[in-house]
């Protein structure tokens, strides 16, 4: 059979988890917390399943998170949404940006994206039958070439994927870059998907920069977000989509023939976590600053070159005064000979950047960064 995704494989998060198993190596490849949620969420999980909500909730979501989510909104960046026609709840981010891609892009149609990206980005694209238009990212600091940017629109665009904090690079957007979104949007029928599942991560008194702050964006936008990593629970794949209604309704039309719900019982503690705890999400940036400077100060007596990272649970280390070999050669060598599995920027990239770089996760226990830093520091 002809493949419609013939140059995807198995993606390289699955990749290197799975040889760091095999290896015994220490995972810093994939995204996810090497720790246990916050006790109280998992006992209201356990509660949820034991109440009895085991069936089928509604398509959109429960009313009870979906006002959670609204009462949210509106207190942390002073939006007023319809929990009922502008919030929606999806197993996960990913799905979310699949159906919203799914919901505005038609065959022939052209979508921005920035390089690097999220691996996802581009085969949601072509299985809707367009077109990504990859416009770089300036390294070392993968600033956006806003003029670049204008350059690569054409009457066939449809869309723009944006993410702030960064996934990979760690980089954040500044309320300039909101501004220059907005006017490349202005007056054109290009639609925006607002990237923003690391929205809580943003360190050293920085301000997330999202496109709920904007009258102008949100009009035309759809915002994803994840409770996977806000509350550290990345296996329980839920996440959610804030869109004007219009664009909701769109949304809704492909999630529900996705995955048509999200996990009832996960709902239901999500939102009385929610309620129980308003103030949970606010204590995030300190304890995952906290995290990165802890690698940061043990990896300051290694050959890495880095600059902290603005924002995620992601940091970039310079390789170059270590080794010259391509970064998935790197990668592959350090997780070998050294036992320690990191992800190689160049697989987020249509053109990867003459740079040697790759991708550590620091959201992981304390003791995890030390024995890791401490193997890197043998390099």
């Amino acid at each position: 059979m002809q493949s419609k995704l013939p140059r995807v494989g198995t993606t390289i998060f699955t990749v290197m988890s799975r040889r760091a198993e095999e290896l015994g190596a220490i995972n810093l490849s994939q995204g996810f917390p090497d720790y246990d949620a916050p006790e109280d969420l998992r006992e209201l999980l356990v509660a949820a399943v034991r109440g009895g909500h085991n069936q089928y909730p509604p398509m959109a979501g429960i009313a009870a998170l979906r006002e959670q989510l609204a009462l949210d909104v509106a207190r942390r960046y002073q939006r007023t949404v319809s929990p009922e026609a502008e919030v929606t709840i999806v197993p996960g981010a990913t799905e979310a940006i699949f159906c919203a891609i799914h919901a505005t892009v038609r065959p022939g149609d052209e979508v921005l994206v920035l390089d690097p990206c999220y691996d996802s980005y581009e085969p949601s694209i072509q299985l809707a039958g367009g077109r990504a238009v990859h416009v770089p990212l300036v390294p070392p600091r993968f600033a956006i070439d806003w003029q670049r940017v204008r350059d690569a629109v054409t009457p066939r665009t449809r869309l723009i994927i944006t993410n702030t904090p960064h996934n990979p690079t760690g980089t954040i957007w500044s309320a300039a870059d909101l501004h220059e979104l907005e006017a490349l949007v202005e007056a054109t029928g290009i639609y925006v998907i607002a990237d923003e599942v690391y929205e809580h991560l943003v360190y050293d008194g920085a301000r997330h920069q999202s496109v709920l702050r904007s009258d102008a964006l949100y009009q035309r936008s759809f915002a994803i977000f994840s409770f996977g990593k806000t509350y550290q629970v990345t296996g329980w794949k839920t996440g959610y989509c804030i869109a004007p209604p219009a664009l909701s309704t769109e949304f809704r039309k492909v999630h529900q023939f996705v995955t048509f719900v999200a996990v009832a019982p996960i709902q239901h503690a999500l939102a009385a976590f929610m309620q129980l705890r308003p103030e949970y999400s606010a204590g995030l940036p300190g304890l995952f600053q906290a995290k990165r400077d802890l690698l940061g100060t043990a990896l300051r007596a290694t050959s890495f070159r880095f600059e902290p990272a603005a924002g995620t649970f992601f940091q970039l280390l310079d390789y170059r005064a270590i080794a010259d070999r391509p970064d998935t050669e790197f990668v592959d060598w350090l997780i070998r000979e050294h036992g320690v599995a990191a992800i190689p920027i160049s697989v987020f990239c249509d053109e990867a950047p003459d740079t040697r770089l790759i991708r550590l996760c620091f959201a992981k226990r304390d003791d995890t960064l030390q024995r890791a830093a401490a193997r890197l520091a043998r390099l």
